[in-house]
C-alpha cells in the first residue's frame, strides 16, 4: 500500500512538472488560438484542375549578394572549390550544385568528385547504369546550367589515393579527369599528370585522418611532411585547406606563410546545401580571390600568384599582406574629435580590439572608438595565433 501511494505520488508529481514547463497559454484546450481555415476555391463541373499553387510553393528568394569593395585594383570573388555531388559520394546532382551557388552568392565553383570513391554508381545505392569509366561527367552535366546562370564553372576533381598522410588533394583547372583517372595506382603520377594540364593542386583538410577502427582517429597532430615537401617542390602543389568543411586548421596558415601555398577555405559538401549549411549561412566556408576580372583564366592566374583569402565561421585568414589589403579596401577610418570612427563598407564580420576590448563592427555597419595608433582585428588571422594589426594612419 506503501509502495503504490508513493508511484501515485511520483505519478503526480512528474505530471505536475511537465504542466508547470509548458508556457501557460498551452495549458488549456480552450486558450489555443483556432487555426486560420482555409477557404476551397470552386471546383465547378471538376472537369479542369484547380491550382493551388500559390498556396503551396514557396515565395520565390532572391539570390544573395555578398558586398565586399575591389581590393588593390582586383575584383573580390567568392568560391567553393571542394564539392561532391552523386557522381561519386554526394547527395545533389551536379546542377543542383550550381543553383545552389548562385543562390549563395557566389561566383565560381568546382564540383570535384572522387576519382577512386564513388559508391552511387554501378552497384551502388542510386545504381546509374553510366559509363563508369567517364569521370568528367558531373562537369559536362553542370557546365550549361552554369553558364545559363553566369557562374563560372572550374573542371575538376579529388585524388584519394594515397594514404593518410600524405592524404587527399583536389585538382582544379585541369582539361581531362579521365588521363588523371588512368594512372590512379599512384598517387604522386596522378599529381604529376594534373599538373601537366595546367592544374592547380590544393591538400585537402589536412587534420582530417583515415577511418581506423569504424571511426575518425582524432587528436593526431598535423604536420607538413617530406611527401608534402616532395610534390611541392615539384611544382605539384599550390595551396592547402585552412578551412574544410566546419574544422578549422591554424597550423596550416604558416604552412602557406612559409612555403608558398594559397590559404582556402571551401564546403566539401556532400548534402544539399540546405541540409549542410541552412539557407544563405553568411558562416559557411567560401574563399575570396584577387582576380584581375571575372574570368576562369583571371581566376587561375590569381590562384598561381596565391592571391587568395579564407572566410569561414565569422573568420577571415590569409596571408599578411592581402588580409591587410582586404580590411583596408573594407573599413574606412577616420578621426572624429578624440576617437576614431570606423565604417564597414562590406559584408564581411570585423571584431576591433582596441586597449584589450573587443567591439563587433557589424557587415556595413559604423563604429567609434578610442583615438588608438593601432588596431587588433580579433577575428581575422594572418597567421597561427597571430589577428590581423592595423596602424592608424
Amino acid at each position: 500500500m506503501q509502495t503504490s501511494n508513493r508511484r501515485n505520488f511520483l505519478k503526480c508529481a512528474a505530471l505536475l512538472g511537465a504542466a508547470t514547463a509548458l508556457p501557460a497559454h498551452t495549458l488549456l484546450a480552450e486558450d489555443t488560438p483556432a487555426p486560420t481555415p482555409l477557404v476551397p476555391k470552386p471546383m465547378g463541373d471538376g472537369l479542369f484542375a484547380v491550382s493551388y499553387g500559390k498556396e503551396i510553393k514557396p515565395a520565390a528568394t532572391k539570390p544573395r549578394t555578398i558586398t565586399i569593395p575591389d581590393t588593390d585594383g582586383f575584383n573580390v570573388l567568392k568560391g567553393d572549390f571542394h564539392m561532391h555531388t552523386l557522381f561519386s559520394d554526394g547527395r545533389v546532382m551536379p546542377r543542383d550544385r550550381v543553383h545552389e551557388a548562385v543562390n549563395n552568392g557566389l561566383d565560381v565553383i568546382a564540383i570535384t568528385d572522387h576519382i577512386e570513391y564513388r559508391p552511387n554508381l554501378g552497384n551502388g545505392e542510386f545504381k546509374f547504369a553510366e559509363n563508369n569509366d567517364e569521370h568528367n561527367r558531373s562537369y559536362n552535366l553542370a557546365k550549361p546550367e552554369a553558364e545559363k546562370n553566369n557562374l563560372i564553372l572550374v573542371r575538376g576533381t579529388e585524388i584519394t589515393k594515397s594514404t593518410m598522410p600524405p592524404g587527399h588533394f583536389n585538382a582544379l583547372f585541369i582539361k581531362d579527369a579521365n588521363q588523371i583517372a588512368a594512372v590512379v595506382d599512384n598517387w604522386k603520377t596522378m599529381l604529376a599528370v594534373a599538373a601537366d594540364q595546367g592544374g592547380f593542386i590544393h591538400w585537402n583538410h589536412p587534420g582530417w585522418v583515415a577511418p581506423t577502427g569504424g571511426g575518425l582517429e582524432k587528436g593526431v597532430p598535423m604536420s607538413f611532411t617530406d611527401e608534402h615537401e616532395d610534390v611541392r617542390a615539384k611544382g605539384h602543389l599550390h595551396g592547402v585547406e585552412v578551412f574544410n568543411s566546419t574544422e578549422f586548421y591554424p597550423a596550416a596558415l604558416d604552412w602557406c606563410n612559409e612555403r608558398d601555398l594559397a590559404p582556402m577555405a571551401n564546403s566539401d559538401i556532400h548534402a544539399s546545401e540546405w541540409n549542410a549549411h541552412g539557407h544563405q549561412n553568411l558562416q559557411r566556408p567560401m574563399t575570396l580571390i584577387f582576380a584581375k576580372d571575372r574570368t576562369e583564366p583571371a581566376i587561375r592566374e590569381a590562384f598561381f600568384a596565391k592571391r587568395t583569402i579564407g572566410w569561414a565561421a565569422n573568420m577571415i585568414f590569409g596571408r599578411p599582406e592581402w588580409v591587410e589589403k582586404l580590411f583596408r579596401s573594407c573599413v574606412k577610418i577616420t578621426k572624429s574629435g578624440s576617437g576614431l570612427t570606423l565604417l564597414n563598407t562590406s559584408d564581411l564580420p570585423c571584431l576591433i580590439e582596441t586597449g584589450g576590448k573587443p567591439s563587433n563592427l557589424a557587415a556595413q555597419g559604423t563604429l567609434n572608438v578610442a583615438a588608438v595608433q593601432k588596431l587588433t582585428v580579433s577575428n581575422w588571422f594572418v597567421g597561427l595565433n597571430k589577428p590581423l594589426e592595423i596602424t592608424v594612419q
